[in-house]
């Protein structure tokens, strides 16, 4: 995949996948943002710390996707290369941890238990996703380079060092 079509597909993926787990459901959730903002002390401000870093290190994510990858997260245009660079020397599921990260963050701007459990819903099946498709497909695809990868990077818990492998 050429590199113009590797961002053009990662960008749509990115407005559906992304888009829709941590932007339109979370909206519908709180009632189309018309809540109110958290009246628990510094959940407002932890919350748009927490957003804003969550979706820069997304956008980071897609875009090692689109350019080290030459390909997109989405399973049907996947990646040539294996993707270990950038964040991913610190986590092997970013986009994922990031998604739930602003799911969470949302959660505390607005003090809303709804999106909470729907964070604990969303982690379950993307956990369960990458379990059992994600993994034994890129153990396919990548073979021991995925293998290596896999044991030296936490999949949800970044490390503190990046990986140099």
């Amino acid at each position: 995949m050429r590199t113009r079509q590797a961002i053009a597909g990662s960008a749509l993926f990115f407005i559906v996948a992304p888009g829709m787990v941590a932007g339109l459901v979370p909206w519908l959730l709180t009632d189309h943002y018309r809540l109110p903002w958290s009246t628990v002390p510094g959940f407002a401000p932890i919350g748009s710390v927490l957003i804003v870093a969550a979706a820069a290190l997304l956008l980071h994510a897609f875009a090692r996707f689109a350019l080290e990858g030459l390909g997109t997260p989405a399973p049907v245009a996947p990646t040539e290369r294996l993707v270990v660079g950038g964040i991913y020397r610190h986590v092997r599921n970013p986009m994922y941890v990031a998604v739930l990260s602003i799911t969470l963050g949302q959660a505390l701007l607005f003090s809303s238990l709804a999106l909470v459990a729907y964070a604990v819903i969303a982690a379950a099946a993307m956990v369960s996703f990458v379990k059992f498709y994600e993994e034994p497909t890129l153990a396919r695809r990548y073979g021991a380079d995925y293998e290596a990868y896999r044991r030296a990077v936490p999949g949800w818990l970044p490390r503190l060092t990046p990986w140099r492998g």
